[in-house]
């Protein structure tokens, strides 16, 4: 199997392309402020993973700059710190300022020359708007949890994903799901019998970070550590 082999590269967005884990950290530093003790940063973002994944189970229509001032809220009760609604509110249009990863913009400059691209994203679409000129490429489609109704790591979303692109022309045997979270897109990407590439952002760190634990490891096709590192991999198959 070769990255060249696949006509469509299906993007996770947060975790993946946007530097989602230094966006809330950041963002959520006038509640974690208010907190006693001492949290790392992983405190902060295992707790976020934990009300951020049942939010998304129990309100899965719910947009998500919305669920976020709800996940605030969860966070500052579990924290035992005060948090007006405007403040919660305002963690929830915090997407707008999350940060994209160095190398995102120059590899998907590149890959846009070889691909089509697609978003498969938990957002709404107002936020990925802002994310969007970040990543400063036009997206072949974009398809976020507001579209579908559900969250990933829900089947619907794949499901709507493949069946949109097989629209377009795109079989599922031409996709490659290419995400950071063995979670939200690698488990389901399994079930989907899509081939997935790895981009293991927290390769030097421990645990999961903003996203939970899968469990049983899912299989996927590449791995990579960077976007900057599967650019270089694709270079290297065509130039033989």
């Amino acid at each position: 199997m070769k990255l060249h082999d696949f006509k469509a590269l299906t993007f996770d967005c947060y975790g993946t392309l946007i530097d989602w884990e230094t966006g809330m950290f950041e963002a959520l530093k006038p509640l974690t402020s208010k907190v006693k003790r001492s949290l790392l940063r992983d405190d902060v973002l295992e707790a976020h993973a934990r009300h951020e994944s049942a939010q998304q189970s129990f309100t899965p229509a719910m947009k998500y700059s919305e669920l976020l001032a709800v996940v605030c809220k969860r966070l500052a009760e579990e924290w035992g710190v005060a948090a007006s609604f405007e403040e919660c509110q305002t963690y929830g249009g915090s997407v707008k300022n999350w940060p994209a990863f160095p190398d995102s913009v120059e590899a998907l400059s590149y890959l846009k020359k070889n691909f089509k691209l697609v978003i498969l994203s938990n957002v709404d679409n107002a936020s990925f708007a802002h994310s969007s000129k970040r990543l400063q490429v036009d997206f072949d489609a974009v398809y976020t949890a507001q579209d579908v109704g559900s969250y990933k790591p829900s089947d619907r979303n794949f499901d709507y994903m493949v069946t949109n692109l097989q629209n377009l022309g795109i079989a599922k045997s031409q996709i490659l799901h290419t995400a950071e979270s063995l979670f939200h897109d690698h488990s389901p990407a399994n079930r989907h019998g899509l081939a997935s590439c790895w981009i293991y952002r927290r390769h030097d760190q421990k645990g999961f970070g903003a996203t939970m634990n899968p469990g049983v490891t899912p299989q996927y096709s590449f791995r990579f550590n960077s976007m900057a590192e599967l650019v270089a991999a694709h270079r290297r198959e065509i130039r033989g």
